[in-house]
């Protein structure tokens, strides 16, 4: 059944609102630009659907998995002047990292979809998401302790609107929890308003240029490979909610072409890279509404969203604290995403394969919370690999040479 435009309005609205937290929070963040942010994911969303035949219900957003190896970046270049010197070669990387998307997506054109899962099962991507959960937790910390007060009103909120929200609501409880957290700041005095009553009302993102560097590029691209494994989970996911296969028709290389130009065009301006988005596939299951020209009008909702200037110093002034918060749940539910990929495909664990690979990426992956005095690097020269970067490629590279056992006979 085709909607009508109002009705595609109403239910875009809806979208919106269930991408804008999560959305928002990257660049909250990692020092992005929040206006750029909200555009390149109502442009990439939109790039996406022209290449994939406007068939697939998809939004794409700003990608949590890509917020450590950005700071990671951003504290390499960081001067006391300007300790956002880095953000210029983060989304240099994140070009490259779409790039990563094309090329993979090319390859499974030719040898199918099967490589994927081959080079990325489950036994590697489990460690790596769960890494990326809780090397990210310090950053919510540190955010949080300035007000405690205000950090616990916006977890509650969260954890409450998660657990009891009904219907649409329950899918939006970051944007509840940051409410509530900037109401609370409102009363504890804690907001400053100047920038809202400085702004223009209608001002054009602050677009940044990319910059290049191979030590950036070594922390930043590798995780192109994790979110590729995300990326064939929700189309996987998406099409199982609509009744489709998408993987077939029209077909995998094309999404994860769409994936990965929506990202290179994020990066080329100054943007987060981009991801599809489980809320928004909640939202399609929630409503039963699966025509994918409402996400189209989400899209543009959140391009209208990204030049309004007094709606952007609105979202400048939210303080740490509030952020904070709702980041120390997010990223405790980041890793136990990870801990549910391993348990839902039955990762055995009383195989010493298994238990080398994961071990291997955890301790690599975690060795990065000791920034300078990290001692799993390698430096090649050219690059240096560490953290992220190397536990992905490592544990590629045991889950490549590594034989199966075979169970014992008996």
């Amino acid at each position: 059944m085709k909607l009508n435009w109002s009705k595609r309005i109403l239910f875009g609205f809806q979208h919106t609102l269930a991408m804008f937290g999560a959305t928002v929070l990257v660049p909250f963040l990692t020092g992005l630009d929040i206006s750029v942010a909200l555009f390149t994911a109502g442009a990439g969303t939109l790039l996406f659907h022209a290449l994939t035949k406007k068939e697939v219900p998809v939004f794409l957003g700003s990608s949590f998995a890509f917020i450590p190896a950005i700071l990671s970046v951003k504290a390499m270049y960081a001067t006391p002047d300007d300790p956002n010197a880095g953000l210029p070669y983060a989304t240099g990387g994140i070009i490259i990292a779409g790039l990563i998307y094309v090329l993979a997506g090319g390859l499974i054109k030719l040898f199918g979809s099967d490589i994927m899962r081959k080079l990325l099962p489950p036994v590697v991507i489990g460690p790596i998401i769960i890494t990326i959960g809780l090397t990210l937790t310090p950053v919510a910390y540190d955010m949080a302790k300035s007000h405690w007060g205000v950090a616990l009103i916006s977890m509650l909120t969260v954890a409450l609107v998660t657990v009891f929200g009904k219907g649409i609501y329950k899918n939006i409880p970051i944007l509840f929890g940051v409410g509530a957290g900037y109401a609370a700041s409102l009363i504890f005095k804690l907001v400053d308003a100047q920038p809202i009553l400085d702004a223009k009302v209608v001002a054009l993102p602050n677009f940044m240029a990319p910059k290049f560097s191979m030590e950036a590029i070594a922390v930043v691209a590798p995780i192109a490979l994790v979110t590729m494994v995300e990326h064939l989970g929700d189309i996987t996911t998406i099409g199982a909610t609509v009744g489709d296969d998408f993987i077939t028709e029209p077909g995998l290389h094309r999404t994860l072409l769409g994936d990965g130009l929506a990202t290179c065009l994020a990066g080329l301006i100054g943007g987060p890279a981009n991801t599809t988005y489980g809320e928004n596939t909640g939202v399609i299951a929630v409503t039963k509404v699966y025509e994918p020209a409402v996400l189209r009008v989400a899209a543009v909702i959140a391009i209208l969203m990204s030049i309004l200037g007094k709606f952007g110093a609105v979202l400048s002034t939210i303080p740490e604290p509030v952020m904070g918060g709702i980041s120390i749940i997010l990223f405790g539910m980041i890793a136990s995403v990870g801990m549910r990929v391993m348990v839902e495909n039955k990762i055995d664990f009383s195989s010493g394969r298994n238990m080398l690979i994961a071990a291997f990426v955890l301790t690599l992956g975690m060795m990065s919370i000791l920034g300078e005095n990290n001692p799993a690097v390698i430096d090649l020269g050219f690059i240096q690999l560490e953290g992220l970067s190397l536990a992905t490629i490592v544990g590629i590279t045991l889950n490549l040479i590594l034989p199966e056992e075979k169970p014992e006979s008996k």
